[in-house]
């Protein structure tokens, strides 16, 4: 269950894990793997919906751990099992130690803190410091991370395809969005809301991870989880902001099925309704609008995303109301007619949605 606003009652209907590797790509691997490639996929497959099963004992126990009025983090080793958290091995301030993916669990989290806290003014995932617990070496060959509900868990990889799934901090910076989400719009898990819950969280990491690298929007890969893949896999990332579908085309994980247009729009019942499939729209509607308004994404397109995303989303949202409501907030934060709002317009429109109104204000916060 999830706290929505400050408040309001647990939303029941968001009982899900929040995956950054979409379920069909371990489904292509048991079709066209080696015996050992479709071992492991189905390994991932079983753990996957054994989470699942569990999201509903997990979910509520977030609410449980204290909160900071500064950073904190804990970083616990699951030492290749599944249970949770594990054992703790580094907690904030603690030197170095545990090796790389305890390292970038605790890097890249903290980014993410940092940049959430220095740009938009927000104190943790709920905004009232919530505490940063991260598990690493999670299952066996575990090709996956997600958020639960309360906190990040990263696996190994199967180090044959896939690295261990600390190694890119915009995914670190995408899993912990999905907490953001979570305690805001709560965008339903399913369809083009689950799409837009997928799709922030895109927007979100690449932008974490573009201001730790200093980069202005012309100069950014605009790619989410680059490096995971190893050598042998014919692919740059999961997926491209820039140009949807071209992330990936490999023999055993197949192409990159993410369309950049509504024209193209995959209308499916596998993936939550195409959660991962159809992200790559609105994905590609913020990178148009961001290289528009160049510069530093985080800035203007950036801070459009996330005050719509804090204040004007709702559990069902629609790609729609996506494109009216960044709009709206465009212009009220810059000016109706600015050249800010008119880059919103025009990057949807760049993916086939016309901006119908440009009515209503930013709610305030309560």
């Amino acid at each position: 269950m999830h706290f929505h606003k400050k408040g309001r009652l647990p939303c029941k209907r968001n009982n899900y894990i929040c995956f950054i590797l979409p379920e069909f790509v371990n489904k292509r691997i048991v079709e066209n793997g080696s015996d050992e490639q479709k071992r492991r996929a189905w390994q991932n497959l079983i753990a996957t919906e054994q989470l699942r099963g569990r999201r509903n004992i997990v979910g509520g126990l977030y609410t449980m751990f204290p909160t900071s009025d500064r950073l904190y983090r804990s970083i616990f080793n699951a030492e290749n099992e599944e249970n949770l958290p594990g054992k703790l091995v580094r907690g904030e301030g603690a030197t170095r130690k545990g090796g790389a993916s305890v390292d970038e669990a605790y890097d890249y989290s903290g980014n993410t803190y940092e940049f959430f806290d220095k740009i938009f003014d927000r104190r943790s995932i709920d905004n009232k410091g919530m505490r940063l617990d991260s598990t690493v070496h999670y299952g066996e060959n575990y090709n996956n991370a997600f958020w639960n509900g309360n906190q990040m868990v990263y696996g190994d990889g199967d180090g044959e395809m896939f690295n261990r799934f600390t190694i890119s901090l915009d995914v670190i910076g995408h899993e912990l969005a999905h907490g953001i989400t979570q305690y805001e719009a709560a965008l339903e898990y399913n369809g083009q809301s689950g799409a837009l819950n997928e799709s922030f969280s895109d927007v979100l990491g690449s932008l974490v991870k573009q201001s730790v690298l200093k980069q202005n929007a012309d100069k950014a890969d605009w790619l989410i989880g680059a490096g995971l893949f190893k050598k042998k896999v014919n692919g740059a990332a999961l997926r491209s902001m820039k140009e949807p579908g071209s992330a990936y085309d490999d023999p055993v994980i197949g192409k990159d099925p993410q369309p950049g247009h509504m024209k193209d729009y995959v209308d499916t019942t596998s993936d939550n309704g195409g959660v991962h499939i159809n992200s790559g729209i609105p994905n590609r509607a913020f990178y148009l609008t961001a290289i528009e308004l160049g510069g530093k994404a985080w800035e203007k397109a950036g801070m459009i995303w996330y005050v719509t995303l804090r204040d004007r989303l709702r559990e069902n949202s629609t790609f729609n109301d996506a494109a009216e409501l960044t709009n709206s907030v465009a212009g009220n934060l810059f000016g109706k007619g600015s050249p800010e709002q008119k880059a919103v317009a025009n990057g949807w429109a760049g993916v086939g949605l016309q901006i119908k109104s440009a009515k209503g204000k930013t709610r305030r916060r309560v």
